[in-house]
């Protein structure tokens, strides 16, 4: 979520008041902002979604709900000692939270381990773990619209007896101290983007998250004069037209069990009958195409933790399976690939497997992405079901990623085309006008001048490296990753390096690369990358023949308050993953919005801009999906790039030999091993391609009005990219809900005047 103070006065249109009411006082409002911390409940893309899809909804009018964990410490802070990467926890609460108020009056209990009993009556999960689900709500205002939603995060309480029987023989103290056992079910955020780690208390948070919003759910679906009370059979008739529930990924995935749970134990509906109000409520988005992500639960710890649910998924598995052969008798190879429990070695249960069936609509995040999801990942289901499948391309809000982070380029253009492009950014296409108008052109570039001044001084006061403030400013912050691949960046700068030395004389376009991003911190290879753009960045900065023509900066812990301050800053934004792994991407589009140039691959939400922009106005370089399926069918040798390219040779040689690390000569050989042999994301088929793509922006950047004009292309064709469009699709195609445009009137006024007009609600 980021920091909520500054959010919060623009979307209530209160900043100028603030700033002015703090001034007066003698105070200074953005060192106030900086005081407060970013909430960092999530793990990059996915969480940063999340959020910007919250303030589209409250902005949409939308009644709908974010539901999560209020994790204690959140994804951990980075901290760069000798240019490895060092965790530290993310103590985001030690000072509270001013924007959160605990609600235990609505603290649910949430279940584990125990067994099931079966009767005639039905199946009964008893003497189970009771943990206790506390619910802090955090408002989500809309922008200028009175609307303000809800976050709700739940913390882990252990209930007053929990192990308190070990009372009676003695040991009072354990007893006491194993209610920490509960509570550590929200204690921290694993920190693994694109990566799956079946830890049983991870198993355990994902259930607890979904166990205590069901009930909420349940609780205002039956509190509301939606629910009838007439019998207990007919009473969720309505359910799926009043709740809609969208899965952001496999990590809730145990709330389909935990409904047909609720339905067929507790409320006793029929079977087929909580199956069709299960399937027509939940909505599953998948985020990722990386095979190591995609999470399979191993069955016994399902079978330990859940058993209910495990006895729940194999009924949902066998009906699905028998469906299956009716359709397809004897393809038993159909069969094992569709089923939701994979055998062989241990067993376990695919969740992404799992969502599709109790779904009633499937989407990826990018047009790319969603192709890849349907002819690829998921192919068996998508040819068994294919309306099922949809595509809903991500986006960003311009609240946050505009307005707030970038005033001056936010003003300028509403100077030209009115203030109504925040809430519809497609207007932006009006700033086509002003391409050839030089006074503009003049005004954006200065804008982005100021930034970059701005920024050059906060990079000298923290990093102590003088920066040249008209070099190009070359971003690449994202997770670090291999399919990222940072890699490939840092062989550009060694390659750049290596011009400069050679012919100090001739003429370089200079740049300031500045990579940031946090490793998972078990992930070898991509603290190994960091150390080596650490590395490289120490030999490049301290060469007296490479002077102020080249600078590498590696950003610390990069997060939501530092990506306001770096963004706006950016000329060129790197988004480089090998073309068909990056589902979506919204770093890109929030450089776009704020005039940056994009040098990247076909992959992910790249294609879409550069069909919104034009392609020539963006920098394409590499393989497309094909070229990379190509070479793999006819094995990627890297040998071979590396025999026939003198600089890509030259720059690995530095690496292997020890040049950036003199001391530990053999420090990067693991990196060099994986690059020749396992390197699935094939760096080096792609160098030529890139190095021969960043000539040519450096052809450009010399020409700063070609250059300018380019950007402002970008901008006016950033429209599509807000999420505000985005959810105004999930509301049409998925949740079929109608946004409401209407104004709730400020408190002091009368609402009976709106009150009429209200549309109902409905959760999403």
């Amino acid at each position: 979520m980021g920091r909520t103070l500054q959010n919060t006065m623009i979307n209530l249109g209160l900043q100028n008041a603030c700033d002015e009411a703090i001034y007066q006082l003698g105070l200074d409002m953005e060192e106030l902002e900086e005081i407060e911390e970013d909430a960092g409940l999530g793990n990059g893309g996915l969480g940063r979604l999340a959020a910007c899809f919250l303030d589209s909804m409250a902005t949409l009018g939308l009644a709908a709900y974010g539901y999560g964990i209020r994790y204690e410490y959140g994804i951990f802070n980075q901290k760069i000692r000798d240019g490895w990467q060092v965790e530290e926890a993310d103590d985001w609460l030690r000072h509270g939270n001013p924007w959160e108020k605990a609600r235990p009056e609505y603290m649910l209990p949430v279940h584990f381990y125990g067994r099931v009993e079966h009767s005639p009556t039905g199946a009964k999960w008893v003497d189970t773990q009771v943990v206790l689900a506390l619910p802090y709500d955090t408002p989500v205002p809309g922008y200028m619209n009175n609307t303000v939603n809800t976050m709700r995060l739940w913390s882990a309480r252990a209930p007053n007896d929990f192990n308190l029987r070990d009372f009676n023989v003695g040991d009072y103290i354990q007893a006491v101290l194993d209610r920490n056992l509960a509570e550590n079910i929200s204690r921290v955020l694993y920190p693994n983007d694109n990566f799956f780690e079946g830890k049983e208390l991870r198993l355990k948070q994902e259930y607890f998250v979904v166990a205590a919003t069901l009930q909420d759910i349940i609780r205002r679906f039956k509190a509301s004069k939606f629910g009838s009370t007439d019998s207990v059979r007919t009473v969720f008739d309505s359910f799926p037209d009043q709740v809609a529930i969208q899965l952001n990924d496999t990590h809730p995935a145990m709330a389909i069990p935990e409904l047909m749970r609720i339905f067929v134990d507790i409320e006793k509906l029929p079977w087929n009958k909580a199956w069709d109000i299960t399937k027509r409520t939940f909505a599953y988005t998948n985020h990722t195409v990386l095979p190591e992500a995609l999470e399979r639960w191993p069955v016994d710890l399902v079978e330990k933790l859940l058993p209910r649910h495990l006895q729940i998924i194999y009924e949902i598995n066998q009906r699905h399976l028998d469906h299956i052969a009716s359709l397809f008798p004897n393809d038993v190879d159909r069969l094992r690939r569709m089923s939701l429990i994979e055998e062989g070695g241990t067993k376990r249960i695919n969740m992404a497997h799992l969502c599709i069936v109790g779904s009633h609509a499937v989407n990826g995040v990018a047009k790319i992405h969603s192709e890849i999801v349907k002819t690829q990942v998921f192919e068996d289901f998508a040819a068994l079901e294919p309306e099922k499948f949809q595509n809903k391309t991500n986006g960003i809000t311009p609240r946050r990623w505009l307005l707030l982070c970038n005033p001056g380029l936010a003003e300028l253009i509403a100077e030209k085309i009115g203030e109504d492009y925040v809430r519809d950014l497609s207007q932006l296409t009006k700033l086509h006008e002003f391409v050839d108008d030089d006074l503009f052109i003049r005004e954006v570039a200065k804008v982005k001048q100021e930034n970059k001044v701005k920024f050059a001084l906060y990079l000298e006061k923290e990093y102590k490296v003088k920066i040249n403030p008209s070099s190009m400013f070359d971003v690449h912050v994202k997770r670090i990753h291999e399919y990222k691949r940072q890699l490939m960046n840092c062989l550009h700068i060694i390659t750049m390096y290596n011009r400069i030395r050679r012919d100090p004389a001739k003429l370089f376009v200079p740049r300031t690369v500045i990579i940031g991003g946090k490793a998972a911190p078990g992930y070898h290879m991509a603290k190994m990358i960091i150390k080596l753009i650490n590395a490289v960045g120490h030999v490049v900065n301290n060469d007296p023949v490479v002077g102020s023509k080249l600078k590498v900066i590696f950003l610390e812990n990069y997060r939501v308050s530092l990506a306001e301050k770096v963004i706006p800053a950016t000329d060129l934004s790197e988004q480089i993953s090998t073309a068909g792994t990056e589902a979506s991407g919204t770093g890109n589009m929030k450089f776009m919005l704020n005039g940056a140039l994009t040098i990247g691959t076909m992959d992910g939400a790249n294609v879409e801009m550069a069909e919104e922009a034009g392609e020539e106005n963006l920098f394409i370089f590499g393989m497309r999906v094909e070229d990379v399926t190509e070479l793999d069918r006819e094995g990627y040798n890297a040998q071979k790039y590396y025999d026939q390219l003198p600089e890509l040779k030259q720059a690995v040689d530095q690496i292997r030999s020890g040049f950036f690390s003199p001391n530990e000569p053999d420090l990067f050989k693991d990196v060099v091993n994986m690059l020749f042999h396992h390197d699935r994301f094939k760096v080096f088929a792609d160098y030529e391609a890139y190095v021969k793509c960043q000539e040519k922006v450096s052809e450009l950047y010399l020409n700063s009005k070609a250059w300018t004009k380019m950007v402002i292309r970008n901008i006016a064709a950033a429209g599509k990219f807000s999420s505000d469009r985005t959810i105004k699709e999930y509301a049409r195609d998925i949740w079929h809900v109608e946004p409401s445009d209407l104004k709730i009137p400020p408190p002091n006024e009368p609402r009976d005047a709106v009150e009429d007009k209200t549309p109902n609600g409905t959760a999403a």
